[in-house]
């Protein structure tokens, strides 16, 4: 374990780019083998949008990243979190922060971001995607993506994290949310059992059906439980579900300035009118 906590301590920005470009890739390839849905659509052009907007995450990552090592300055000078006020063995603590991460910077942000009309007029732009696959986990606003990290933050100050749990939790969430959003097709009874415990590809599907009460549903990265335990998990049949979102033009879903720009449209609907 002390082997493996180190080697998640000393991780490098190299190692983590590669993680990402690995886990985009192998996707890649695997929703081009065995698709969900038939790609009727400019692949290469729809991931350009995509990948356009991840670079912007990069950068705002590279900004919080600078806020988050002072924050773990402060965490251990300060011997401040639920995970410094009890004793644990490491495995448990791993766990538990993962958990609290999982709920506090993707369940509850997203839920938010759901429900709070200025936060959801940004995230509007991850939903426009009408052509769902592995490249539309990097689709955020660069603000929809600030508000993400910021409840990172919160996670880590709440839970008392070491480097070593946040950079787990950060590398198994780059592969669930490609994961969960790959265009692929499991057998059912495979993703189905996967979704009694994780987010699985059909599960995180219907959170992008282009109208509600889908739209409002599944709101977990990793960990599909929060979602049980606060009654928006929902598993129907995929063959229902249409990408996009109602209140934006579906034609410029790959028009990155038309993206960039349509949360401060003044006639957007607000969270409260999606139907």
């Amino acid at each position: 374990m002390d082997t493996i906590i180190a080697f998640f301590e000393n991780l490098t920005s190299l190692q983590k780019f590669f993680w990402v470009a690995g886990c985009l890739s192998l996707f890649w390839i695997l929703e081009g083998i065995y698709p969900l849905k038939k790609h009727q659509y400019n692949k290469w052009k729809h991931a350009k949008t995509n990948l356009i907007l991840l670079l912007s995450t990069i950068i705002i990552n590279v900004v919080f990243g600078i806020l988050t090592v002072g924050v773990f300055i402060w965490i251990d000078a300060n011997n401040f979190g639920l995970l410094n006020m009890i004793d644990l063995p490491v495995w448990i603590e791993i766990i538990l922060a993962i958990m609290i991460l999982d709920f506090t910077s993707q369940y509850l942000v997203h839920y938010m971001l759901h429900k709070i009309p200025v936060m959801w007029r940004f995230h509007t732009v991850h939903h426009s995607d009408t052509h769902v696959d592995v490249t539309s986990g990097t689709r955020h606003h660069p603000i929809d993506f600030i508000f993400r990290e910021t409840f990172a933050l919160l996670g880590i100050v709440i839970a008392g994290l070491p480097v070593s749990y946040y950079l787990m939790y950060r590398i198994l969430t780059v592969l669930f949310t490609y994961f969960s959003h790959a265009d692929i097709q499991l057998p059912h009874f495979v993703d189905k059992t996967i979704s009694y415990v994780f987010i699985s590809p059909n599960t995180h599907k219907f959170h992008h059906h282009h109208t509600m009460p889908w739209t409002d549903t599944n709101f977990g990265n990793i960990f599909s439980f929060w979602d049980r335990l606060f009654g928006t998990f929902v598993y129907k049949d995929t063959k229902d579900i249409v990408y996009g979102i109602d209140i934006l033009d579906a034609e410029k879903a790959d028009n990155i300035l038309y993206q960039l720009k349509a949360p401060f449209k003044k006639d957007l609907k607000s969270a409260e009118y999606k139907a």
